[in-house]
């Protein structure tokens, strides 16, 4: 195959700026972050995105299907009702756009990240908490073609995987987590393109499983993948993230855009068409995004949203064992860090027990 598979550059350069990948060199790039804290105190009040009437929303990426929720809380007046106005959806996903680097500058009111990249900028010093997850499951996957299939961290043992440099440390994590190191497969530094899974120059793709296992099987290319979250990585993602100051002197007004929040996720679960359609036509309208591709993407991640726990407890909540969980996930990455320092559940929890007809 001559032409690079996924021609929509956009899609996989992505991986470079990729809000869930661990960040390179770990500590190192938390102390980046440190030096935006010394230089901007998160009690700068002179910045737009503190408490202003329409919130700033630091999103992880552009503005395709993965924040169907937010699309539909706004499409419908939920946040208006809701009393926290029309908040300001800001794209992310490009240099010095980062969730972290917003809320520490105090640029953004709330932000879409993931705890691999809150936990080393919370060990550097940073006042931010984890109030919510929408992804249950990150989508961190291995791919591999159907006629070649890599269904565990096992099947990986003595293959080529293809792994981007900026996901190095991520694959790393899985190994770990699977009693296994780097010597057990044939690492091969690669960029974002698939192309080389499709000729056969790798076994197996660092990929994520709502974009490249969709975009190979619309182009007629048969895959395959696992998610490192079923092999003792079950870390969360698309966490919202604020300030701690936030949740001290604004909780009200966030309990209210979480709740806002819940009711547009549960409207994008049960609609994935309608939220394809949001996508392109509307939030998304200049990037081009085909509406069927995004369809099938929503569907995917709809598998991310809910879980048995969500339907117990409801969208976006966490439960103390998946707390639990990601502390560990993250211990296997190098960072050791306790429960309370990183998450806050108390206020989505509150949410549903003041609007109990919430949950559906």
């Amino acid at each position: 195959m001559s032409a690079p598979i996924g021609g929509r550059s956009r899609r996989f350069d992505r991986r470079s700026f990729l809000r869930y990948t661990l960040m390179a060199g770990g500590a190192a790039g938390a102390l980046g972050v440190a030096g935006t804290l010394s230089a901007c105190s998160s009690g700068d009040s002179g910045s737009s995105g503190a408490s202003s009437t329409n919130p700033k929303v630091q999103l992880s990426w552009q503005k395709n299907i993965e924040f169907a929720g937010e699309y539909w809380a706004l499409d419908k007046g939920y946040y208006e009702a809701a009393g926290v106005g029309t908040p300001e959806l800001i794209t992310g996903g490009g240099a010095g756009t980062g969730v972290e680097t917003g809320l520490t500058a105090n640029k953004v009111w709330i932000g879409m990240t993931a705890p691999q990249l809150t936990a080393p900028v919370v060990l550097q010093g940073a006042g931010l908490k984890t109030v919510a997850a929408t992804f249950q499951k990150n989508p961190f996957c291995i791919m591999s073609l159907a006629s070649n299939p890599i269904d565990s961290p096992e099947d990986m043992k003595g293959k080529k995987i293809g792994v981007q440099a900026s996901n190095e440390n991520v694959f790393k994590a899985l190994l770990t987590a699977n009693g296994m190191t780097e010597s057990d497969v044939e690492k091969i530094t690669v960029q974002y393109d698939p192309t080389p899974l499709t000729t056969g120059q790798v076994d197996g793709w660092v990929a994520y499983v709502t974009n490249e296992p969709i975009e190979l099987k619309d182009k007629g290319i048969d895959n395959t993948n696992f998610l490192f979250a079923d092999f003792d990585l079950p870390l969360v993602a698309e966490t919202l993230v604020v300030r701690q100051e936030t949740i001290d002197n604004e909780r009200d007004k966030l309990k209210a855009f979480l709740k806002a929040d819940i009711q547009g996720w549960y409207d994008a679960v049960a609609d994935p068409a309608g939220s394809a359609r949001l996508a392109v036509t509307t939030y998304g309208k200049d990037l081009g995004l085909n509406e069927a591709n995004q369809t099938e993407q929503a569907i995917a991640q709809n598998t991310l949203v809910v879980s048995d726990d969500t339907k117990a407890n409801g969208l976006l909540t966490m439960t103390d064992e998946l707390i639990a969980s990601n502390i560990e996930a993250l211990a296997k990455a190098g960072y050791t860090i306790k429960p309370e320092q990183l998450f806050d559940m108390s206020l989505v929890k509150e949410v549903y027990e003041e609007n109990p007809d919430l949950k559906k």
